[in-house]
């Protein structure tokens, strides 16, 4: 049945019906009949304003990480979309599902090079650059259409986001348009017969069989524990994929625990991660039989191809292995004891261990923590105990800068009954500073440690070991933190010790409100000799 409505209308009212909720968003002039077709859908959809395009684009990237759920923003065309893309890149480096709308200049206009407020030479292929899906609707009804393809290429095999065109005119123009009833999501690949075969007898003669994941495991957590425990295999977690199975689990094991379990291993069943450290870093190229289980084919013969692919969903994957599977003798003492001996080696770096120690203590076992690029995220990332899947949130390797605080947001607005907490550095956090107006326009709960030691202080311990104290670009004059939280009305404190650090997250903890924490630093005892790595020199 067509109904006659605007081309904004048509954008928002389905996007209703395929479940969305929440839109982050930038109104601006090339967005005008999108954001009042919001305004009529106000009731169903809620729309979140930020203080940049960066902004609006990390919080839908929060709140599809935290949720599992497709993030939605909206911003103006050009300058608007651009300063969008590094939340992009961050959303495809991750396989997050993060949807952006964007505008174009007057359909009449573009490709004429005339100067239009906006105008980008080709918009469209800048951002094809960026994310796999890029397409404009050039009527209202051309609208659910394109909707429903970015939905499905999305969520259909390994997530990504997608960015929907669509000019002013076009957006305010009122045509015929058939809403679809919902989206329908496609059906889920079955491994292939003969390579469950080949990985059942790998498994089967498996000595020392282990399991290494990644974010892409974390909507099969059921089935990977049980995988586990009838293999009796330590899970590997990567840097993205803490909480994947709950860290007192005695199977339950990070990545440098997998550097020491490493020399052993026969068989490795690689679930939803690149598996790069291992790989590339670790040694024994061609020595240790791999199993690869993963969604995108691509991906799954990278970096080099497995010697058992299976090409599907991790739960399907991983229940197809378990069920020619026989229960395996325990190796808890085993996993136990190279636990104790990595938390003795973390427990050296004791600046970052106290403090880490004690944001374990005080964020609630189904509290979410989001990470930005800084010495002490790094150690929470390698070091630190997560008990439920989506609890650690982090910007994968794409490493962004300013990361932490705005997708923070996202998350909180995503799981408003969880506790949400960010760990920048005094750098990163002010590349998105001015949305701590946006956390207090909008009541959104997020507790913010902000690790103050004066400089970029990652390049700086660089120009320092490898570049022989030739420092240049790396310290910073910063702002009073604490005065700057309470300018823009929210509690802020500075917490000098661990036991500081404790009381300040207790009370941000217990009452209402946005909340900051500066924690004065110098120099960090640094992790990275206790972890192999690729090179990023190459």
């Amino acid at each position: 049945m067509t109904e006659r409505m605007t081309g904004g209308q048509a954008v928002i009212r389905t996007l209703a019906r395929f479940g969305v909720d929440t839109v982050f968003g930038l109104p601006g002039i090339q967005l005008d009949p999108l954001f009042d077709a919001l305004h009529g859908q106000r009731q169903t959809i809620r729309t979140f304003h930020t203080r940049h395009e960066q902004g609006c684009a990390y919080m839908a990237l929060g709140y599809a990480q935290a949720s599992g759920k497709v993030g939605v923003f909206a911003v103006v065309p050009g300058p608007g979309i651009l300063n969008a893309t590094a939340a992009l890149s961050t959303a495809a480096g991750s396989n997050v599902p993060v949807l952006g709308l964007t505008g174009q200049i007057p359909s009449y206009q573009i490709g004429l090079g005339l100067g239009i407020p906006h105008e980008l030479r080709d918009q469209t292929m800048a951002l094809r650059g960026v994310v796999p899906w890029v397409e404009r609707a050039e009527t209202p009804a051309q609208a659910p259409v394109l909707l429903q393809q970015a939905f499905a290429s999305m969520l259909a095999g390994r997530h990504h986001p997608a960015v929907f065109e669509m000019a002013p005119d076009v957006l305010a123009r009122v045509g015929d348009v058939e809403l679809p009833e919902g989206f329908v999501p496609a059906a889920r690949p079955s491994p292939d017969p003969v390579a469950v075969e080949a990985a059942s007898r790998l498994l089967a003669s498996a000595r020392n069989p282990a399991i290494f994941v990644g974010a892409g495991v974390m909507d099969a957590t059921d089935s990977l524990r049980r995988f586990a425990e009838r293999l009796q295999a330590p899970v590997i977690g990567s840097r993205t994929g803490g909480g994947a199975i709950d860290a007192r689990h005695p199977l339950a094991a990070g990545m440098l625990e997998g550097q020491a379990l490493w020399p052993e291993v026969d068989v490795a069943v690689v679930v939803g991660t690149r598996f790069m450290a291992p790989a590339l870093s670790w040694g024994r190229a061609g020595e240790v039989k791999i199993i690869r289980i993963d969604i995108d084919p691509r991906q799954a013969a990278l970096p080099s191809p497995a010697d058992v692919t299976l090409i599907c969903h991790a739960d399907t994957g991983l229940d197809a292995l378990l069920s020619g599977l026989s229960q395996r003798p325990s190796i808890a003492a085993r996993v136990a004891a190279v636990r104790q001996d990595v938390a003795g080696k973390l427990a050296t770096l004791e600046q970052q261990f106290q403090l880490a120690r004690v944001i374990r203590e005080e964020l609630p076992e189904d509290g979410i923590l989001v990470t930005d690029v800084t010495q002490l995220a790094t150690f929470v990332q390698y070091g630190m105990p997560f008990y439920h899947p989506r609890t650690l949130i982090t910007p994968g390797y794409q490493g962004t800068l300013g990361y932490a605080y705005p997708t923070a947001l996202g998350a909180k607005v995503a799981c408003p009954d969880k506790k949400v907490l960010s760990i920048s550095g005094d750098g990163g956090f002010m590349f998105n500073v001015q949305e701590m107006s946006t956390a207090v326009a909008h009541g959104i709960d997020v507790v913010a440690i902000v690790m103050n030691d004066g400089a970029f202080g990652n390049v700086k311990r660089i120009q320092q070991t490898q570049y022989g104290g030739r420092m240049i670009g790396v310290d910073l004059r910063n702002p009073d933190f604490v005065a700057l939280a309470h300018s823009f009305g929210m509690r802020g404190t500075k917490a000098e010790t661990p036991e500081a650090l404790r009381a300040a997250l207790k009370d941000a903890f217990g009452r209402p409100g946005p909340a900051l924490i500066e924690v004065p630093v110098g120099e960090l005892p640094s992790i990275w000799g206790l972890i192999q790595r690729p090179s990023s020199a190459g």
